[in-house]
C-alpha cells in the first residue's frame, strides 16, 4: 500500500479548485493499492482557497522554525500546512505506508521544487511541509514525474 496526493487521482482539492489527475495513480487508488491524501485539506484549508507559498525557505525549515507559509494576500497559514503535515502522517503511520506519491511544486507536497515565494511561478529547488515531515519518518517520498523509478 502507498499513499498518493488526493489531487493526482482527481479530487478537485488544489488551491484552484481543480486536480491534476493521472490515470495511473487512479487504478491504484481504485484497486486498492494506495489511500488518498491531500495534507491541505487535511489541516483545514479550503477549496479553493488562496495560494500559498513557503517564505525565504523551505519545508525543512518550517519544522526548524526559520520559514513560513504565507498565502499571497499574507496571510500566515504556516500552523495550519504543519497541522495537515501531521495528519497525513497519522494516516499513513495507521496504514503501515511507507511510500507516496505526492504533487510536486506544491508547498505541502514538493519533493524536488517549491515555488520561490514570490507568487511569480518561479520554481526553486526544495521539498513542501509535508514531505519534509515524512521524510524525518523515513518515509520515501516519489513525485508524478518520478514515481516509476519506485519498481
Amino acid at each position: 500500500m502507498i499513499g498518493i496526493s488526493a489531487c493526482l487521482i482527481g479530487e478537485a482539492v488544489r488551491y484552484d479548485g481543480g486536480h491534476k489527475r493521472q490515470d495511473a495513480l487512479k487504478q491504484l487508488i481504485d484497486c486498492g493499492e494506495a489511500v488518498a491524501i491531500c495534507p491541505e485539506v487535511l489541516g483545514g484549508l479550503s477549496v479553493p482557497r488562496e495560494p500559498s507559498e513557503l517564505i525565504n525557505g523551505n519545508g525543512v525549515s518550517v519544522w526548524e522554525g526559520h520559514c513560513e507559509v504565507r498565502t499571497q494576500s499574507g496571510r500566515d497559514v504556516t500552523q495550519t500546512f504543519k497541522l495537515g503535515a501531521q495528519e497525513a502522517l497519522h494516516i499513513l503511520q495507521q496504514y503501515h505506508i511507507d511510500t507516496v506519491i505526492l504533487k510536486d511544486g506544491s508547498p505541502s507536497c514538493g519533493s524536488t521544487e517549491i515555488y520561490d515565494g514570490q507568487f511569480n511561478g518561479t520554481k526553486t529547488q526544495g521539498v513542501g511541509v509535508t514531505t519534509a515531515l515524512l521524510q524525518q519518518h523515513g518515509i520515501r517520498v516519489y513525485n508524478e514525474h518520478n514515481w516509476h523509478t519506485m519498481f
